[in-house]
């Protein structure tokens, strides 16, 4: 896998520290690096990506060989340390792995991180296969330190998570590092800042014209047509290219930033126009607008801009293989005659048996014919939000369902609001809305579902489990003693498969005034085995359905018209049991 060997390649290049925070589409990397660590290598899941950044950066002040870990939404909760990194520079080499999800696939937005390469300064590394990015990694440190700066690598989800083999080297290099030395230069005042400004523009100049030397920038092929891609995109483009036989000239560019000219100068100067294939945002094709204005260039550039290709999603062979053959002019008939079936829509659903479902509807019982808003967050439980539950009203960011439902008290002070978020994401940053909505006396209600784990980026450990990413043993931080450290006055402890209980703490904690907090606490039902299963006595159920329409359990379906469980898919729960009017569902032999 593409994140495999971005691991793997941090390990041959003798990386001394990892650490990050899970998201899709960059998980595994880490996970990686903790399963062939040689044993020198400091891996951890920080709480979130601002303090993986801090870690990292203090680590590379040191020497040390740093890779951080976060996926594209994790880069913003990082931006302040990386933004005061790109200033006050760093010692060791330090990569920022940043995973890019077109489409969005797993993500609230499709925002590019070239983007906030350019933003930020710093140097962006692009690979189109897990090959390169195996390479690319390595090369990143060397980069960073030549630079004395941050350097990120993209991947995008399709080079995250597509496979190929790899000539991995067996020996790996050992990184010494010679530690921390008092200096000035380690700490950012307004006066360091404004001298650093002026030196790191002169490095974007510097960087730009040794990039255009870089073997990760590649040209072929010899037609007046230009084709400039990179990414994933440039495997679609240089495919469909050998299927049409089109005569063009194809450009890799595997640095997008800073953008390297004076190749693509070199390599351009040929051609009457040129497309530009890339996911996500215009920046090639911005890059080579800018380019040929400031050098007057015959060529014109088309892309995005232009219609040739859509501004949104994720890009396909099929597609990239229409646009290239309508800007060449080819007839391609083979394309007409294929014709795929379209795949039946699956939406995503909370899992069988899995605890949510369990809490939200004791909330929404409980609430029945009250006016109430339901603010939701970042993870599993956002599928919440899916009928016939509908139990999440909003969802905007990590930790923002607390402080949203602050806002919306503020304004609407007649409703009732529960504030639904999960457990590694109430440490990764629901903590400070928690503090916020106590010290302005906002009468809502913080409900935690602590399922034990970070279940929707692949059950990784976070601080309430009390085991590191290592497997090491730590003190477990106690949701419950957070919450009244922060000053919140109601707290209840809860299993919300006791489904009457967890009904009546949601009314008391909704009536309780000033901020009160439900911990409904129960498993992933992904590190259990189930120990019974239920079934539907056929001879009792009246098949109104109402097991049905009320949760949208996935192991409760029609079976020749008749409602039934599946046993392969229950897993005992029991929420059913306290739907059922006739208390049709019964306890079956697993």
């Amino acid at each position: 896998m593409g994140n495999e060997a971005i691991a793997r390649g941090a390990i041959r290049a003798g990386v001394n520290l990892v650490c990050g925070y899970p998201g899709t589409p960059s998980t595994e990397v880490l996970e990686t690096v903790a399963k062939h660590n040689p044993g020198d290598i400091h891996v951890e899941w920080s709480i979130n990506e601002k303090a993986a950044m801090e870690v990292g950066g203090g680590a590379s002040f040191s020497g040390a060989r740093v890779l951080v870990t976060m996926k594209q939404m994790g880069l913003n909760v990082a931006a302040d340390p990386l933004m005061c990194l790109s200033y006050l520079g760093t010692k060791g080499g330090m990569v920022v792995m940043v995973a890019d999800d077109p489409g969005p696939i797993s993500s609230q937005t499709e925002q590019d991180t070239r983007h906030f390469a350019q933003f930020a300064n710093l140097p962006v590394l692009d690979p189109a296969t897990p090959e390169e990015a195996y390479r690319m990694v390595q090369d990143g440190f060397r980069i960073s330190e030549q630079w004395g700066l941050p350097v990120i690598l993209r991947a995008t989800t399709r080079v995250c998570h597509s496979y190929a083999s790899i000539e991995a080297e067996e020996c790996v290099e050992k990184h010494a590092y010679d530690g921390f030395e008092k200096d000035p230069r380690w700490v950012i005042f307004p006066s360091l800042s404004y001298k650093n400004h002026g030196l790191l523009e002169q490095k974007q100049k510097d960087i730009a014209a040794a990039f255009s030397q870089s073997e990760w920038n590649t040209s072929v092929g010899s037609g007046k047509i230009g084709i400039v891609s990179g990414g994933a995109a440039y495997n679609y483009a240089k495919e469909a290219i050998g299927e049409l036989g089109a005569d063009v000239t194809l450009l890799k560019i595997g640095t997008p930033y800073p953008f390297p000219a004076d190749f693509v100068l070199g390599e351009m100067e040929k051609l009457d126009k040129v497309l530009v294939i890339e996911d996500l945002d215009a920046v090639i094709e911005d890059s080579l607008h800018e380019l040929a204005g400031k050098h007057q260039l015959k060529w014109t550039v088309y892309g995005k801009d232009t219609g040739n290709l859509p501004v949104n999603g994720e890009y396909t062979h099929e597609m990239v293989r229409a646009a290239i053959a309508a800007f060449c002019g080819i007839d391609d008939i083979e394309a007409r005659e294929e014709s795929a079936p379209e795949l039946p829509i699956r939406p995503p659903v909370l899992c069988a048996g899995c605890p949510h479902r369990a809490s939200f509807y004791a909330v929404k019982q409980a609430m029945k014919g009250i006016p109430a808003v339901f603010t939701g967050d970042i993870g599993c439980y956002t599928l919440g939000n899916a009928k016939p539950l509908d139990m999440a009203d909003t969802c905007l960011c990590m930790g923002a369902g607390i402080t949203v439902a602050q806002g919306l008290l503020h304004m609407e002070p007649d409703k009732k609001y529960f504030a639904f978020i999960g457990d590694s994401t109430f440490f990764h940053t629901g903590i400070p809305g928690v503090i916020n909505a106590v010290y302005n006396k906002a009468d809502i209600t913080v409900v935690v579902l602590d399922n034990s784990t970070t279940a929707m980026t692949g059950h990784q450990p976070h601080p309430g489990t009390g085991t590191t990413m290592m497997g090491e043993k730590s003190e477990p931080v106690s949701i419950e003693g957070m919450l009244r450290a922060c000053g919140v006055q109601y707290v209840k402890t809860i299993d919300p498969l006791d489904f009457e209980l967890a009904k009546q703490a949601a009314k008391e904690a909704a009536e309780h005034e000033g901020v009160s907090a439900i911990v409904f606490k129960s498993p992933c039902i992904a590190l259990f085995k189930p120990e019974k299963t239920y079934a539907v006595n056929a001879e009792k159920c009246i098949s109104c359905k109402k097991c049905i329409r009320e949760i949208g359990c996935p192991a409760i379906a029609l079976r020749d018209g008749m409602v039934a469980v599946e046993p392969s898919l229950c897993y005992g729960c029991g929420l059913c049991t306290y739907v059922c009017p006739v208390d049709a569902i019964e306890e079956a032999e697993v």
